[in-house]
């Protein structure tokens, strides 16, 4: 019973120790004379740098729509966006005899036709003038790719045949009035009109072919193969675009029954919807200004961490010196090879910005360490982090800093199985990601983990060496039994 609690002691003080930040004494031990359970500490350094994104993939539900200028780096950042659109569930017209839009010759016509992009956020001025480019696809873009942030639909899905229509706008629509704007139920949004004959056909094609709208692949296949949004001027604002939506208005009669038993037609102006969401393909372009990137990642003062699609942080993790690091404890040499890493803890210190701008960019939410070998199959995959060789950290206002608590699995499982012929076996990056959670069962469950694609920024404490005298370290606990 003694040496049991012993060990319960032992263990709990490790639990403790994984809890403090201050494990920089080497050979600091507990030794329990029972269980004979023996912790050390240690401090390494990290090496880090930046290193530039190139394209990412873009799976987001989002689409981003504009054209900034980030303070802080001078950067220019244009974003245009791809998305198909659907038919509801259990999607119908009116009856055909019912519809009052009608031309001279009784055939049915739609009284108008638009595309509405809705956004539930933006960076920038709202005020700033902005235009874009509405292009239909010549035909669908295939819905089992993987699309990445340099993926351009013109050339092969957008061409001199596509249909195209510009719109100017702001972000605040100054043709609402402000109280409307400021209503809880108002949803912000860009109105792209469409001639009215757009909108004609695809009523006509309903009535002639009903099985194009039983699905979206139906839909997109035989009839609208989706709309490329293209950003072709202004500067100043980049609209979050969380809803696409195309609309087709007309007018139709229904007949209602009254209490004394006659009948009276009413005419209503109707509105059919076909979303553009999460349920069929959106892609976002990307189009960084590449020569203030190459500035940003050559900067020796400091590493970047910039979204979407720009630059991230590179860590060299000294993975063989804390496993094979030999120490001395009562005058008799030990390895670290055979002991257990009970934790390894790094804190990376975020370095403020010190531009005055009401647009500076914020520091990512979120941030994901896994093997720089593994990031392109585990986004293109849709894995999540298992905290076993992929971990997530949350920006932490209070102290400036990420932190992963323990990624002592992670550096076991490079020590054991990493190819060592690849010069980067021991590198790891830091990608600003946006993650999902479902809560619907009353645990917190991670469902989803891909690039963040919105507007953020951060400079991050540069690790300059591999002591433990670097700006960057890793405090490592360690525990064996004898």
């Amino acid at each position: 019973m003694k040496m049991k609690l012993m060990a319960g002691i032992a263990l709990a003080s490790i639990a403790l120790a994984s809890c403090d930040d201050n494990t920089s004494e080497l050979g600091s031990s507990l030794i329990d004379n029972a269980d004979k359970l023996e912790i050390t500490t240690d401090t390494f350094g990290i090496i880090s740098n930046s290193a530039a994104m190139g394209a990412v993939l873009s799976n987001s539900s989002t689409g981003y729509l504009g054209k900034v200028r980030d303070p802080e780096t001078g950067a220019y950042l244009t974003s245009s966006f791809m998305t198909q659109f659907y038919t509801p569930e259990d999607f119908t017209f009116p009856e055909k005899d019912s519809i009052k839009s009608l031309d001279s010759n009784k055939n049915i016509i739609a009284d108008s036709c638009d595309i509405r992009l809705y956004y539930t956020n933006y960076f920038g001025d709202s005020l700033a003038t902005m235009k874009v480019s509405a292009m239909e696809l010549v035909k669908p873009v295939p819905e089992n790719g993987k699309y990445y942030t340099d993926f351009n639909p013109e050339g092969e899905y957008v061409t001199s045949q596509s249909m195209k229509v510009s719109k100017m706008y702001t972000l605040t629509d100054l043709n609402v009035d402000e109280s409307t704007r400021n209503n809880s139920d108002y949803m912000p949004g860009i109105r792209i009109p469409l001639k009215a004959e757009y909108g004609t056909k695809i009523m006509n094609e309903y009535y002639k072919h009903p099985e194009y709208f039983k699905n979206a692949y139906a839909f997109i296949h035989n009839l609208v193969p989706g709309f490329y949004f293209k950003t072709t001027s202004g500067i100043g604002s980049m609209a979050y675009i969380r809803l696409s939506q195309l609309n087709v208005y007309f007018r139709h009669k229904t007949t209602y029954t009254n209490t004394d038993g006659t009948k009276k037609d009413t005419i209503y102006a109707a509105m059919a919807s076909f979303p553009g969401t999460e349920e069929v393909l959106q892609t976002t372009r990307i189009q960084n200004d590449h020569n203030v990137i190459s500035q940003l990642v050559a900067d020796p003062s400091c590493t970047y961490i910039k979204s979407p699609a720009g630059v991230y942080t590179e860590l060299t993790l000294p993975v063989t010196q804390i496993v094979e690091k030999k120490y001395t404890v009562g005058g008799k040499e030990y390895s670290h090879k055979n002991d257990t890493i009970n934790s390894a803890k790094v804190v990376l210190r975020r370095i403020n910005n010190t531009q005055d701008s009401k647009y500076t960019l914020g520091a990512p939410t979120t941030l994901l360490m896994l093997p720089k070998s593994d990031a392109k199959a585990f986004f293109e995959n849709n894995r999540t982090a298992d905290y076993k060789t992929s971990f997530l950290a949350s920006y932490n206002s209070s102290t400036n800093t990420y932190t992963f608590n323990n990624i002592g699995s992670l550096i076991k499982n490079l020590y054991d199985k990493a190819d060592r012929s690849n010069s980067e076996w021991n590198k790891v990056v830091l990608i600003p990601v946006s993650v999902s959670y479902d809560t619907s069962s009353g645990v917190t469950e991670l469902i989803s983990v891909s690039n963040d694609m919105s507007m953020t920024s951060t400079r991050l404490v540069r690790g300059d060496d591999d002591t433990k005298n670097s700006k960057i370290t890793i405090s490592v606990i360690y525990s064996k039994f004898k």
